[in-house]
């Protein structure tokens, strides 16, 4: 969510009459809001995605609740020491959260292990360990209309502070133990990012939220349908029209068994109604197409935990896969496939396969995306209800993610074309009127030089280096991972410190090389590349021959907060996965807003960018996803492109040879053999196409009003990128309801 105080002002309208009272008082209101901690409750662009997504659904008017888990300890704070990630607890709650009420009123209980008792044909889970979860309200309010929602998170708690008995004969230890174990559930967020993890304490949050947060659903429903108790078969039967449950990725999908369970052992409802209301409750938004990155839950984990819950999930499954016997009588390959169950090796649950049989609508997150999960992933399911997959392309907040970072651009834009974009961004169309106005040119290129200046101020102050403000501002900020190829842009910077050292007298468009990002504390790889750009960065950044021509910066403790401050001031944004790998992305569209031009593959929402303001107007380089399927099926060698492209030869060859290493010549092999052997994301193979899209971009800064006059093509090109257009969709097309433009009218005066 990041922090809250600057956006709750500009949602509220309250930002100009608050600066200015503090202004009065002789405080500053920038250093008021930097005491405020980002909160940091979700891993990479699907946490942040949930964030824009609720912003988007009050300023609409949706009647929307998102839900979560109030972790004590966030996203680790990221320092970096000798150039090695270490991670730091997040102890965001230290001085408290004035922006959360707790509810004890809603306090829920939730259960765990136990065993299933059958009384008739009823199931009963009976001697459950029992843990609270305790809701705390965060306001969400919209943009100017007076509507606030809500954010619900849920902490866990003991429900006894000791174990009176242990306390009494003297098991203090075990007494306090026992708490604990209970309240470790809502202790840290797992901070992996596209990689499932399988472990127990895991499954115990997935299920918490899950079922603090369907007992919240359900209590709301039966306040409003006074009639239940006369006639529950009926009542349940309006609960999809009143309530929809968007699963956002796997990690929510227990709620698919869970609200089955209390249909029928609570609710007493038949199988057959029952799962016809979970499936029109339901719909899943798949976020990944990496293999490790799909849950897959040990069975024997989840029959411990969740008892009552496996055998419903086998209950499901068994049905569903009648149902596919049915329609491919004599392919027993195609039932290994779709089943919920995976018999190879160790048994498991597999929840996408889940979350798509018990919804009633499955989505991805970019046109191309949606189509390798109908084509490729989960072509089985796709083939039998085509009608179900659907796509619904991300979105960003532009209050958050313009008028709040980037109040001088937002200005010159409402300058020319009115406030009304901010909750319409479909206006921005209006600009391409103004593409060849010499003064509109000039406001841009200032605003963008001002946003420059002020991220150098901040940058020179912490990293003690001198910045070129009219080097290219070259930036790639997310989650450090292989398919996200890191790897290609630091390739890229030996090249570029390759060059000025050969000819240190020839011109060269200067460059700043920012890569920011945290990776898994379990990750080496991730880790290792943070290391190299690290060390990189010591070389490149301490060679007189190099000047203020070349500097690369490892951006720490990349956040929110942080990237509000470096996307306006970016150049050039680099979006660079390999094709087909890259569901969306989310940041690459707010670059596009903030006035960066990209350099990118024809990947995830990129392909929707370059649609937009025309492949011309980015500098797309490398393979489609068609031509990675014809190298796999080739065979990719890396070797064959170290023999053909001499400047990537002697890249490599100074990375093996401990140039950037000195102290530790080998300290970069694991890299090296990565990417000659075990590179599934293929940097070899699109790297000369990358250096020649690089060139591009160096020889268009050259001519700074081409420059500008592509950036505000791009600007004017990003209106589709809102997410209030994507919640629109999903709400016409998934929820079934229509957002309002209606403004809540103000309170009556109390007074």
């Amino acid at each position: 969510m990041g922090r809250t105080l600057q956006n709750t002002m500009i949602n509220l309208g309250l930002q100009n009459a608050c600066d200015e009272a503090m202004y009065q008082m002789g405080l500053n209101i920038d250093e008021l809001a930097d005491v405020e901690e980002d909160a940091g409750l979700g891993n990479g662009g699907l946490g942040r995605l949930a964030a824009c997504f609720l912003d988007s659904m009050a300023t609409l008017g949706l009647a929307a609740y998102g839900y979560g888990i109030r972790y004590e300890y966030g996203i680790f704070n990221q320092r970096i020491k000798d150039g090695w990630q270490v991670e730091e607890p997040d102890d965001w709650l230290r001085l408290g959260n004035p922006w959360e009420k707790r509810r004890l009123e809603y306090e829920v209980p939730v259960h765990f292990y136990g065993r299933v008792e059958y009384h008739g044909d009823r199931a009963q889970w009976v001697d459950t360990e029992i843990t609270f979860a305790t809701p705390y309200d965060t306001p969400v309010p919209g943009y100017l209309n007076n509507t606030v929602n809500t954010m619900r998170l849920w902490s866990s708690k003991a429900p006894n502070s000791f174990n009176l008995q242990s306390f009494n004969i003297g098991g203090y230890i075990d007494a306090v133990l026992d708490r604990n174990q209970a309240e470790n559930i809502s202790r840290v967020l797992y901070p992996n990012d596209n990689f499932f993890q399988g472990k127990e304490l895991r499954l115990k949050q997935e299920y918490f939220v899950v079922s603090a947060s369907l007992q919240d659903i359900m209590r709301r429903f039966k306040n409003s349908k006074k009639g239940c108790k006369d006639n529950v078969k009926a009542c349940f039967d309006s609960f999809p029209e009143k309530v929809a449950i968007q699963l956002n990725d796997t990690h929510p999908a227990l709620a698919i068994p869970e609200l089955m369970r209390i249909l029928m052992d609570i609710e007493k409802l038949a199988w057959d109604q029952a799962w016809e209301i979970t499936k029109r409750t339901f719909a899943y938004t798949n976020h990944t197409v990496l293999p490790e990155a799909l849950e897959r839950w040990p069975i024997d984990l989840f029959e411990k935990l969740l008892p009552r819950h496996l055998q419903i999930v086998y209950e499901i499954n068994h049905k569903f896969l009648e149902k596919v016997k049915a329609l491919y009588p004599n392919d027993n390959d195609r039932l290994g496939r779709m089943s919920l169950v995976e018999e190879e090796g160790m048994k498991r649950i597999n929840m996408a396969h889940l979350c798509i049989v018990g919804s009633h609508a499955v989505n991805g997150v970019a046109r191309i995306h949606s189509q390798i999960i109908k084509k490729k992933i989960f072509k089985d399911f796709s083939e039998i209800e085509p009608a179900k997959f659907q796509n619904k392309t991300n979105g960003i907040t532009p209050r958050r993610w313009l008028l709040l970072c980037n109040p001088g651009l937002a200005d010159i834009i409402a300058e020319k074309i009115g406030q009304d974009y901010l909750k319409d961004l479909g206006q921005l169309k209006k600009l391409h009127a103004f593409i060849n106005d010499d003064r509109f040119i000039q406001e841009i290129a200032t605003v963008k030089q001002e946003n420059k200046a002020k991220l150098a101020r901040s940058l020179e102050k912490q990293y003690h280096l001198k910045i070129n403000l009219s080097s290219i501002f070259d930036v790639q900020v997310k989650r450090i991972h292989e398919y996200k190829r890191q790897l290609m842009n630091v390739l890229f910077m030996i090249l570029m410190y390759n060059r000025i050292k050969t000819n240190p007298n020839k011109q060269f468009v200067p460059r700043t090389v920012m890569i920011g990002g945290k990776a898994a504390p379990g990750y080496h790889m991730a880790k290792l590349i943070i290391k190299l750009i690290t060390s990189v960065a010591d070389v490149v950044n301490h060679d007189p021959v190099i000047g203020n021509k070349l500097k690369v910066i490892f951006l720490e403790n990349y956040k929110v907060t942080l990237a509000e401050k470096v996307i306006p001031a970016t150049d050039l944004s680099q979006q660079i996965s390999t094709a087909g790998t890259e569901a969306s992305g989310t940041g690459n569209m707010k670059f596009m807003l903030n006035g960066a031009l990209t350099i990118g593959t024809m990947d995830g929402a990129n392909v929707e960018m370059a649609e937009e303001a025309g492949e011309e107007n980015l500098f797309i380089f490398g393979m489609r996803v068609e031509d990675v399927e014809k190298l796999d099926l080739r065979g990719y060698d890396a070797s064959e492109y170290y023999r053909k492209i001499p400047e990537l030869k002697e890249v490599i060859d100074q990375i093996s040879s401990g140039y950037f290493s000195p102290k530790q010549p080998d300290l970069f092999r694991d890299i090296v053999n990565m990417l000659f052997h075990h590179d599934r994301f293929k940097v070899f193979a699109d790297f000369e196409d990358y250096v020649k899209a690089q060139d591009k971009v160096s020889h268009l800064y050259l001519n700074q009003k081409e420059w500008t006059k592509m950036v505000i093509k791009n600007i004017a090109s990003s209106g589709k990128f809102s997410s209030d257009r994507t919640i629109t969709d999903y709400a016409k097309e998934i929820w079934g309801v229509t957002p309002g433009a209606l403004k809540v009218p103000n309170a009556p005066n109390q007074s």
